[in-house]
């Protein structure tokens, strides 16, 4: 098998410790390879023909429980939006998001090539996963951020005992400085589209598939978007099962941002080729705030063919956010830009359509965009005395 650079098309040997072409500097992925969903509870074993070059002995050491996540149908949403909505929750894997299938795969990827050290460039998500994968498998693990990372996205960092450093420096600039750094040190940066990180993510894409399989076909796959990695793994896997045979035709694919920092819909909307970078990003949704999105040129390849990107609003992000809580899911505000996006498509005249949500991560995570969801409620708590208790449940 070999790497493949997704622009110019350039073969690399998996031998090599490559991530990104030489020539044009765009992404590799591992080349398409064909097989069957084979029968079997463990997500490694029924997809195994898909990962040749994965060692099945160490995804049995190294899982933490990824995967297997449900799909659920929302008859709330479906009827307040006027079209079909399912929800793939994320939030249920090990470190309570979507990273941990790509980690996985990636950790292995680093290990096989002999590496004793891991790290990744992170807003929060990501560096939690790595910080656990890498516990698992002994591994030392270093973590980079930037410097104005929120408080509260450090703990679940560095409760694994991970070695998180802080850079004065914009993101872009750091996920590209850390491939040089590793390199020179020896730690392997197990970053956002890391060629073997996206295969991980291939998992979403079959389990979705086995899903329709059943009979729930749908129009839309929408996925939050910040780097693009997600959506490329999503979409390799349903490319791959076609080309097997498993699936005559794929969904259309709606990627989207925050309009804070929405990079590749700016493109997108443009007509343009090529991503321009954001300089100065602000939106809540900071699991999705890439500036320079390192996949981004990838994806609007593939949305040329296979869908769209949308961009949608803080406020409408929050409103989504407080949507999906009265269906009794609590995501962090990146996985409610779906529900954003596909509120903002109904009143665009969409109607009887059948979407299914990627749901990223958990709401826990990310607190402070609870307290700006409620402000514009203007919740407050209620109060009262012990005497006075009954007279408060009256009134509710």
């Amino acid at each position: 098998m070999k790497l493949i650079c997704t622009s110019c098309g350039k073969d690399y040997s998996m031998d090599g410790a490559y991530q990104r072409c030489k020539d044009c500097n765009e992404p590799l992925e591992v080349e398409h390879v064909k097989g069957k969903i084979k029968d079997s509870e463990i997500v490694w074993e029924r997809f195994s023909d898909f990962y040749p070059f994965v060692s099945q002995q160490l995804i049995g050491e190294l899982s933490l429980g990824e995967g297997n996540t449900p799909v659920i149908r929302s008859d709330k949403l479906s009827d307040e939006l006027g079209n079909v909505i399912y929800l793939k929750d994320e939030t249920q894997n090990p470190t309570w998001s979507f990273k941990d299938r790509g980690t996985l795969i990636g950790v292995i990827r680093a290990i096989k090539l002999g590496y004793q050290r891991i790290g990744t460039v992170s807003t929060g998500n990501m560096a939690a996963s790595i910080s656990a994968y890498g516990a698992r498998a002994g591994l030392k693990t270093t973590i980079l951020v930037r410097s104005d990372i929120p408080e509260e996205k450090i703990y679940p960092i560095v409760v694994y005992s991970s070695n998180l450093i802080e850079v004065e420096a914009k993101f872009g600039e750091i996920y590209r400085r850390s491939l040089e750094i590793g390199k020179e040190t020896g730690i392997y940066f197990i970053n956002s589209d890391d060629p073997f990180r996206v295969e991980g993510y291939k998992t979403i894409g079959f389990e979705i598939a086995e899903w329709m399989s059943k009979g729930e076909n749908i129009d839309y796959v929408v996925v939050p978007t910040g780097s693009g990695g997600l959506l490329r793994g999503i979409l390799k896997a349903f490319l791959e099962l076609k080309s097997s045979g498993v699936l005559s035709k794929i969904p259309k694919f709606i990627a989207v941002q925050a309009e804070g920092c929405s990079p590749i819909a700016k493109a997108y909307e443009k007509g343009v080729d090529y991503i321009e970078e954001v300089e100065e990003p602000k939106t809540i949704a900071g699991a999705i705030a890439d500036p320079s999105p390192p996949s981004g040129n990838e994806v609007l390849r593939k949305l040329k063919k296979h869908g769209m990107v949308m961009a949608v609003s803080d406020h409408e992000i929050l409103k989504a956010q407080r949507m999906l809580s009265k269906s009794g899911i609590f995501v962090q505000p990146a996985s409610a830009t779906t529900i954003a996006a596909i509120k903002k498509l109904s009143e665009n005249g969409y109607s009887g359509k059948k979407f299914l949500c990627v749901l990223t991560g958990a709401g826990i995570k990310v607190l402070t965009a609870v307290r700006e969801m409620l402000k514009l409620e203007g919740f407050s708590i209620q109060k009262t005395t012990l005497e006075e208790l009954k007279s408060a449940l009256k009134s509710n």
